[in-house]
């Protein structure tokens, strides 16, 4: 039955880290998979997330499943954090997911299902899984320019005028909260209003990953975009993670969220996500949903939390200093100060393929072949030959 069956080609980034592996050099780099590590190299287990795991091996009772939706205790709070007080809790829809991938998957099987053929734009570029996502959905996309000439700042104008005539109505506008996948290239709050009035106007319906929020500005501040789309917009699909801001990478931790424009409908929504759920991984896992909502409940335990989060956060933008000043020291004639108006852990560097090519071949050191890098790879003990291998490969 299987006689045809050819190997599929590996993922860009999850295969190269799988080289990383193997390759036996004793100085090499990998600032390609996207978890934050500090600055030992090392992607450690967050302290308030240790502490909640002890309370819960010591309170845990059962095993049992979650319901479809998940935990409650932690779509309460998940909802706080990403929506806050700009929209009523009864016009919310949502699901606990395994991990933002989930959630991406959840909100597009729910498209699918709900919505007459609708075509997704994403930006050019975007995380790359999620056309693979809408594609496996059965859903249709297309892209909006988003990064200038440079390929290392915003063409907002651009964007603008892509989604003011491109788009039907009716269609699904997938954007990044913050950290933007894979360029580190974000809206600032003036341009989200534009955005926000724009989407309105023309009645495309805005989906929206947060995936990194805490990675960027801060909590509230990275939740500025979304809430001013909410100012705008009656109805959107939010998904959601917190792999990064807790570190729960392994946990598959996150949500699929859909506001609606009053509380009927979203009683109506969340029983379609369930819908959804059931065909898909039937309910999600508990432990990563106990370790969020247990700390998010605990005082103590959130204040850790925000220190944890703004010493990762602050780590990230001292990498990036690091590397702008180090890549002048090593010589390099290109201005790289672009990097510091870039946020969260990815970056694009203006790197061409063939460049990052020499860079894992001659030298190492892993980047995908976009010129993205995680921002977090960098640690004080390889930035010095990081920067010195980059200045050999520019023309």
């Amino acid at each position: 039955m299987f006689e045809t069956l050819k190997p599929a080609p590996p993922d860009a980034i999850l295969g190269l880290s799988e080289a990383f592996v193997a390759d036996p050099h004793p100085a090499k780099i990998n600032l390609a998979v996207g978890v934050y590590k500090d600055e030992s190299g090392q992607t450690p287990v967050l302290k308030c997330v240790k502490e909640a795991e002890r309370r819960l091996l010591e309170t845990e009772t059962t095993k049992t499943y979650l319901g479809i939706d998940g935990l409650a205790d932690y779509r309460r709070a998940a909802g706080e954090l990403l929506f806050a007080d700009a929209v009523a809790a009864d016009r919310v829809a949502m699901v606990q997911t395994p991990g933002g991938t989930g959630g991406v998957r959840v909100v597009a099987d729910f498209v699918a299902a709900q919505l007459p053929a609708p075509t997704v734009w994403v930006s050019n570029p975007t995380w790359e899984n999620h056309i693979n996502i809408f594609s496996a959905a059965g859903l249709e996309t297309q892209t909006y320019r988003y990064l200038d000439g440079s390929k290392t700042r915003l063409d907002f104008q651009a964007m603008l005028d892509d989604l003011s005539s491109k788009p039907r109505p009716g269609d699904v506008i997938l954007l990044h909260a913050c950290c933007h996948n894979p360029t580190g290239v974000d809206l600032s709050t003036e341009q989200w209003g534009q955005l926000a009035g724009l989407l309105a106007e023309r009645r495309l319906l805005p989906m929206v990953d947060f995936a990194y929020q805490g990675f960027g500005q801060g909590l509230e501040e990275d939740a500025a975009g979304l809430r001013r789309l909410l100012a705008e917009c009656n109805e959107l699909l939010v998904a959601g993670s917190f792999s990064k801001n807790f570190g729960l990478y392994s946990e598959r931790v996150g949500t699929a969220a859909v506001v609606t424009a009053d509380a009927a409908t979203a009683v109506a929504a969340v029983s379609q996500l369930k819908r959804t759920v059931r065909a898909n991984y039937s309910n999600p896992p508990r432990h990563g949903a106990a370790i969020v909502a247990t700390v998010l409940a605990d005082a103590e335990l959130t204040a850790l939390w925000h220190q944890e989060l703004s010493a990762m956060r602050l780590r990230i933008a001292e990498m990036r200093r690091g590397l702008v000043a180090g890549l002048a020291a090593a010589g390099a004639e290109r201005d790289f100060s672009f990097l510091l108006d870039q946020t969260g852990m990815f970056s694009y560097t203006g790197l061409t393929p063939m460049q990052c090519d020499q860079l894992r071949s001659q030298q190492s050191i892993y980047i995908v072949g976009s010129g993205r890098i995680n921002v977090a790879g960098v640690t004080p003990a390889n930035l010095d030959r990081l920067c010195e291998a980059i200045v050999s490969v520019l023309e």
